[in-house]
């Protein structure tokens, strides 16, 4: 079975910097594509970004040249390192495995979230 653990969330004022890990156990991680989701209250869940099998990478435009998205083959992780953030970027924030290797692939699994507030 697939378990997706994410770590790193909290609170931080707006301008700062978290970093979003998410190990994976039970899957062929090399193979598949990965991806971050969001939920604020009252909204849809919308996708954060997304990468590759082979670290091509999708972004939200409204993350765009703020977040970055990465993963260690190695260690089964996928990161989500998350600079200058608004109080709009406030959600909880889940990990994803993808249907197939394409940064495009539908979620799969998910990860319980973690939950991220960007506030005075």
């Amino acid at each position: 079975q697939v378990q997706l653990v994410e770590s790193g969330g909290g609170l931080v004022q707006p301008g700062g910097s978290l970093r979003l890990s998410c190990t994976a156990s039970g899957m062929m991680f090399f193979i598949r594509a990965m991806g971050w989701y969001r939920q604020a209250p009252g909204k849809q869940r919308e996708l954060v970004a997304s990468i590759s099998s082979d670290d091509i990478t999708n972004y939200a435009d409204s993350v765009k040249g703020r977040f970055t998205i990465s993963r260690d083959n190695a260690k089964k992780t996928v990161f989500l390192q998350m600079n200058s953030l608004k109080p709009e970027d406030t959600a909880v924030y889940y990990c994803t495995s993808l249907g197939g290797s394409s940064r495009f692939s539908p979620p799969r699994d998910w990860g319980q979230g973690t939950q991220v507030t960007v506030s005075w």
